[in-house]
């Protein structure tokens, strides 16, 4: 085969109507979402016709897969980014016109960009303008009063230290977690609850473990779900004791909960109501991780006097949990310089990210950024609350 049939590709030409809408279509697809974002209806029309379906059908066909489709893409996207990049240089470098060259070499990849970031504001960024999971099942956040948090506070901590006695532990008391049995048992989480939210009744599918475990410790964040392949990913690095409720909360993602608050809500309801115990546990340990904090604000004697309720078992998992996060951190391999390196690049990592994803989040409506997560207790206070479930 000589030269020219090796190249045959190169000689196809496409009518120049049709590149220049294959060029503009992800602009306009782009551009429309920009427009439309301001008008919540259009959104949640988007969000339920257009969104759901369309990462449903995606988290069904990577489904099939035991392993994220997500990292095998972006591990492609970086080693074909890069490729093509050193190629552009090199066909550029020593020839003429190298401007114009290097311009319709970087083209496709604007093109790209646009219809991938395109399609990311349509199956994602459209659930954040839209009618929340709050505003549609009526939460109002007027049972959000001190007395209202140290009871909710209070039933938390009960709980947390009757199931501490109740999950799996070893010989020496620490916690046994088993990562297939809880991501099978995700499937069924939400049956209870979809039945008082009919929103959280949806398929889901089977959350995947991420092979780089590490590098999402390192910067923080316990899993994600990616909606152009309609997965849920898992860090399999921190404790179990907290992974039902990680998966129970990218799972309310899929089901199109898409403010990190509401998605925390959700996870914690529906552990707590699943009749599961492992996923019980985590449901009331996740939450009191988050109003026992927000207690000490507004009334530092009831915390102290709820900590000091806490069960040797719950406070064991809690410090588990609470080292687990401390040590991504830093780095310590018995060597200085090597050590210093690493837990400033560690840190540079982590900062990067959440400065990103703040940005993100605040972007698309998120005024509390990164502060959103903590957000949930409001929804858990009113919860308990109205429907009468503390003490």
């Amino acid at each position: 085969m000589d030269i020219k049939n090796k190249k045959w590709y190169r000689r196809i030409k496409a009518p120049r109507g049709v590149i220049i809408a294959v060029c503009v279509l992800p602009v306009v697809i782009t551009a429309l979402f920009y427009i439309l974002r301001g008008f919540p209806q259009v959104m949640g029309w988007a969000s339920l016709n257009i969104s759901a379906p369309v990462r449903g059908f995606m988290g069904m066909l990577t489904g099939v897969y035991p392993f994220s489709i997500m990292e095998i893409l972006i591990i492609a996207v970086i080693i074909a980014f890069i490729y093509y990049t050193v190629s552009s240089i090199m066909q550029t470098v020593h020839r003429r016109g190298k401007l114009k060259i290097l311009g319709k070499r970087l083209l496709p990849l604007l093109v790209a960009a646009f219809y991938v970031w395109g399609i990311f504001c349509w199956l994602w960024n459209v659930g954040y303008h839209a009618p929340g999971f709050a505003q549609r099942n009526g939460f109002t956040g007027q049972s959000v009063n001190v007395h209202n948090l140290t009871e909710v506070t209070r039933v938390f901590a009960q709980r947390a230290n009757e199931l501490s006695l109740l999950v799996e532990r070893d010989d020496e008391g620490n916690y046994v977690g088993n990562r297939r049995q809880i991501f099978a048992e995700s499937m069924y989480v939400f049956e209870n609850i979809s039945e008082e939210f009919p929103c959280l009744g949806g398929r889901i599918y089977r959350p995947k473990p991420m092979m780089f475990s590490w590098l999402m410790s390192r910067a923080g964040y316990g899993g994600v779900y990616f909606a152009l392949t309609g997965e849920a990913n898992i860090n399999t690095q921190p404790p179990y004791v907290l992974m039902p409720s990680t998966v129970a909360h990218e799972h309310a993602h899929t089901l199109g909960v898409f403010a990190e608050d509401e998605a925390n809500f959700v996870a914690i309801v529906a552990g707590i109501t699943s009749e599961n115990v492992v996923f019980e546990y985590a449901g009331y340990m996740l939450g009191l991780m988050y109003l026992l904090p927000a207690l000490a604000d507004a009334a530092p004697e009831a915390r102290n006097e709820i900590a000091s309720s806490l069960s040797p078992q719950v406070l064991r998992d809690w410090r588990e949990v609470s080292d687990f996060w401390q040590a991504q951190r830093t780095v310590d391999t018995g060597i200085q310089f090597v050590d210093t390196i690493m837990t400033t690049l560690t840190q540079a990592l982590r900062e990067s990210v959440d400065t990103v994803y703040d940005a993100f989040l605040r972007a698309n409506d998120q005024e509390m950024g990164l502060m959103s997560y903590g957000a949930c207790i409001d929804l858990i206070i009113e919860y308990f609350v109205t429907r009468e479930l503390i003490y």
